[in-house]
């Protein structure tokens, strides 16, 4: 399993993002977000594969297809946090925090 704990900014929503292997690349996520937006991502979000979700461009994939639908905002970092739970999960990738930082 990988947790994943997003903070998107001066929105002040949180989203937690679970995503536990269910073999074979399967990966069942929960997540749980305070954005009204991000709960609608949620519900159709539910099981998805990895390997068919990391190995296609980020308009390609089922995370920002379905966001697409529901947030308005296309700086949102949630579906890129939703992808790296993914990756982690699925034994793709590491865990490793990733940061923006933003200054005036």
């Amino acid at each position: 399993m990988a947790k994943c704990e997003i903070e998107a900014g001066i929105c002040g929503f949180g989203t937690t993002v679970e995503a536990i292997d269910l073999g074979k690349r399967k990966i069942r996520l929960k997540i749980t977000s305070d954005c009204p937006n991000i709960q609608k991502l949620a519900e159709e979000l539910v099981e998805i594969n990895a390997l068919d979700e990391i190995a296609k461009r980020a308009k390609s994939t089922k995370t920002y297809e379905i966001a697409a639908k529901h947030c308005p905002h296309c700086s949102c970092i949630v579906p890129s946090g939703i992808i790296k739970a993914i990756e982690v999960a699925a034994g793709l990738a590491l865990p490793k925090n990733a940061t923006i930082k933003m200054e005036k």
